[in-house]
């Protein structure tokens, strides 16, 4: 009798251990392949498993970032890609012309729907994160990955989130990306494929320590601000109602806030 009162006493112990913590990955060994093209998870601390759900199942896949394409409104609802410290060099390489994405099997927009609209070619996965190779930063020019922006709004405050970022993969030395527009039936539409110029545009960082994560959401408007970039930082939740968009499937109890 005493010793089946001490098999019990044990198992509760190590039932009570195992208590949820919150951001902690929720990934088994055999999923744990990289979301990078032409790249092991040796190298990465973000694999598949961190890339949001797609509402169009359309998913394409470049050697440094993966989108989900929305061909009703001809931009990526998402751009994914992994941020390292020793990716930010500052090459002087010369700018490719925009063409469209081969991967997209429904085609992406023309670059020429931009021209004389009005609104900058604004890239999602930005060229300036992916300096640190040619290949890398010509990748950047498919107009998948890009969605149009008010000029304003694109070298302001857009522009100092996209440097915050840059602060933030130092600091941390490896951060994960996912960003995007948020169009609407309802949204201005310009060129011959009515491309959708989204009201809002978003931004998540997220970064990893162990099996621990912590991560900062933004949704900021298509207009020119002045304003401080925390003062658009919203809960990941506020996001998914917007999209539906399950950003990060994988990660349980997955809490944002501004002590990034």
């Amino acid at each position: 009798m005493k010793v089946f009162l001490s098999l019990i006493s044990v198992c509760i112990i190590l039932f009570s251990c195992k208590k949820e913590v919150i951001g902690k990955e929720n990934i088994s060994n055999s999923e744990a392949i990289s979301f990078k093209a032409n790249s092991s998870s040796t190298d990465s601390l973000y694999t598949a498993v961190y890339l949001p759900t797609s509402t169009t199942k359309q998913i394409v896949k470049h050697q440094y970032y993966t989108l989900s394409y929305n061909e009703k409104f001809e931009q990526a609802e998402w751009v994914a890609y992994e941020l390292k410290a020793t990716y930010l060099k500052n090459n002087d390489f010369k700018r490719p012309y925009f063409i469209e994405d081969p991967k997209v099997t429904t085609g992406s927009a023309d670059w020429r729907n931009y021209k004389n609209s009005g609104y900058d070619k604004g890239h999602l996965c930005p060229a300036g994160d992916m300096e640190f190779s040619k290949n890398a930063y010509n990748d950047t020019f498919y107009t998948s990955n890009i969605s149009p922006q008010k000029k304003e709004f694109n070298s302001g405050i857009w522009n100092r989130l996209e440097q915050k970022t840059r602060y933030w993969a130092e600091k941390y030395n490896d951060i994960y990306v996912v960003t995007g527009g948020i169009p609407k039936d309802s949204d201005k539409k310009i060129g011959t494929e009515k491309v959708a110029v989204p009201k809002y545009f978003y931004k998540i960082i997220l970064a990893k320590s162990g099996n621990e994560h912590k991560a900062i959401a933004f949704l900021i408007p298509n207009e020119k601000s002045d304003k401080s970039i925390y003062d658009f930082v919203v809960p990941i939740e506020t996001l998914e109602k917007m999209t539906g968009i399950d950003f990060f499937p994988n990660l349980k109890n997955l809490k944002s806030s501004k002590a990034f």
